[in-house]
């Protein structure tokens, strides 16, 4: 996957975001630096707890089947939310859409196809790398090459300092996904800012759900259907796909990529952490300090967004 310039993947100015609206007189002018972040982590949360669920759902869906679920539940909830008009788009408009449809169609089934091999934390933790080389390849300052740096030495950290005991092909697929979550980024972005609202996510979800469907139904069949399925399905699309992609559109309408793609390597964090919460898993030493890295990497980024965000007004 060929990488994007850095102008085309930076977000507009508010003046140039048709579907945010200026900030009031009242509010306060860091609102705009700050409010993007609190969306990004309700993301993350969101998102990895609703992992953790499908990992459980795996057994009785597939994996195939458990991204089908996921993506139809929140197109369905999602159109039925927004009503986006399919009129009055342009070519590019629609062309957009449909390729970040099927951007986030292929980073959810790749990124299930690795949990079905490898734990969710280390599939978390390679995913995590597409961000972070988005993040590198595409900054004009020094300084958030430093914040993504360090951000990759404790995802490595946190990998145990190597994945050659994982299946080799749920690496694969997890960087894989990595790739598309690269992607994802950058069309998340770009779709935001020409649909107002949630509109462009709806409609890119239900390309992705068209996709994955028909490969859910033939690896699944009738198990699809089954209310326990269907209920656990739903919980799924809600926290791992509704919540989490509308909150991120949100937040990469206010804020650059490449701080966006900072803040992603909070996501192997909270994952661990959602695995103890959820599956009893301990953290050890050296993955607390890990944590502490990615964490302290993204609060350097933000502090690097705030920060330029008052120089500018």
């Amino acid at each position: 996957m060929s990488t994007p310039d850095a102008a085309a993947i930076t977000p507009s100015s508010p003046s140039r975001t048709r579907a945010v609206p200026e900030p009031t007189a009242g509010a306060p002018r860091r609102w705009g630096s700050l409010g993007p972040v609190g969306l990004v982590l309700a993301g993350a949360v969101s998102v990895q707890f609703g992992g953790a669920l499908a990992v459980s759902l795996m057994p009785r869906a597939g994996a195939l089947g458990v991204v089908a679920l996921r993506l139809l539940v929140a197109a369905v909830v999602l159109l039925l939310v927004c009503r986006p008009r399919l009129r009055g788009h342009s070519r590019a408009d629609w062309g957009t859409v449909i390729v970040f449809g099927i951007t986030m169609a292929t980073m959810n089934g790749l990124f299930y196809q690795s949990v079905a091999r490898i734990p969710l934390g280390a599939a978390v933790t390679l995913e995590v790398l597409g961000p972070l080389a988005l993040s590198v390849l595409t900054s004009r300052r020094l300084i958030n090459v430093v914040w993504a740096g360090l951000a990759l030495a404790g995802v490595f950290l946190l990998s145990g300092g190597g994945f050659d005991s994982l299946d080799p092909i749920g690496v694969a697929f997890a960087l894989g996904a990595g790739a598309m979550w690269a992607g994802y980024i950058v069309f998340s972005a770009r779709t935001g800012r020409r649909f107002p609202q949630a509109d462009g996510l709806a409609l890119a979800l239900a390309v992705g759900a068209l996709l994955f469907l028909p490969l859910g139904i033939a690896e699944s069949g009738a198990k699809l259907i089954d209310p326990v399925t269907l209920g656990l399905g739903a919980a799924v699309a809600i926290l791992s796909s509704v919540l989490p992609y509308t909150l991120e559109l949100l937040a990469l309408r206010r804020m650059p990529a490449p701080t966006f793609a900072v803040l992603m390597s909070l996501e192997p964090a909270v994952a661990a952490t959602a695995g103890f919460l959820v599956l009893d898993q301990a953290l050890s030493t050296a993955q607390s300090v890990a944590i502490a890295l990615v964490i302290g990497a993204s609060m350097g980024a933000v502090r690097t967004q705030v920060g330029r965000g008052k120089a500018k007004s």
